[in-house]
């Protein structure tokens, strides 16, 4: 038997991503897949995850921005043998990323998650884990700092929440409640969205913003 690690990585362009690397070898060769790959004997999980990032996608990131979601031991998981995988979930700007796929994986890519193709092995069924898992944060964890620009419109956030939830918000209720958590300061700056008055653009109070991630506080945003 052995360990291995999956990463979904999901992002934000307008719509949720997830980054998918496309199988060098068997198994499910020439197959979309997560990240991820087997532990080795002198690593821990987490030296794992950030080893079969970097190696897959060219992604380094801060363990610190990765949480640890659920085992995965069906017996018939990997046709090559008896695998158990860890999977990881973590939320970054795929603007500041420049993909490289190396090692086992012939290429790396964002993909809509509501486009993505058929993954292998059995990661449709940790990709929709994780999804549940994101939507759950919502609930008791402001989401944005690690998705957004440094410096966004509000219209982007309400966007973000309802491409995660997959729902139309009540955009005057959910603005009044997000403001109203001191979660975001304006900047001072507006840019144009069309017709109308130009729009401010906001940037997160990092301080308030760990905080309220720390405290894992009813957030009730969308009630």
């Amino acid at each position: 038997m052995r360990i291995s690690v999956d990463i979904v990585l999901f992002g934000y362009r307008k719509s949720l991503q997830i980054l998918l690397i496309r199988r060098k070898f068997e198994p499910f060769k020439g197959e979309w897949a997560l990240p991820g790959g087997f532990v080795l004997e002198d690593e821990s999980l987490e030296q794992a995850v950030l080893r079969e990032l970097k190696e897959e996608t060219g992604v380094e990131m801060a363990l610190s921005r990765l949480e640890q979601i659920y085992t995965f031991g069906a017996v018939d998981r990997d046709p090559r043998e008896r695998v158990i995988s860890v999977a990881y979930i973590g939320l970054v700007n795929p603007d500041k990323f420049q993909l490289l796929a190396d090692t086992d994986a012939a290429d790396a890519q964002w993909f809509e998650l509501v486009e993505s193709p058929q993954l292998a092995f059995d990661h449709q069924e940790i990709l929709d884990l994780a999804q549940k898992r994101l939507q759950g944060r919502l609930v008791y964890s402001p989401i944005g700092f690690d998705l957004l620009p440094e410096k966004f419109l509000f219209s982007e956030v309400e966007d973000l929440y309802q491409s995660i939830l997959n729902i139309e918000l009540d955009r005057r209720n959910f603005r009044k409640k997000f403001l109203g958590l001191g979660l975001l300061e304006e900047t001072g700056e507006r840019v144009s969205e069309g017709k109308g008055r130009p729009a401010m653009l906001y940037r997160f109070n990092k301080k308030v913003y760990e905080q309220l991630e720390k405290e894992k506080i009813n957030l009730q945003l969308l009630g």
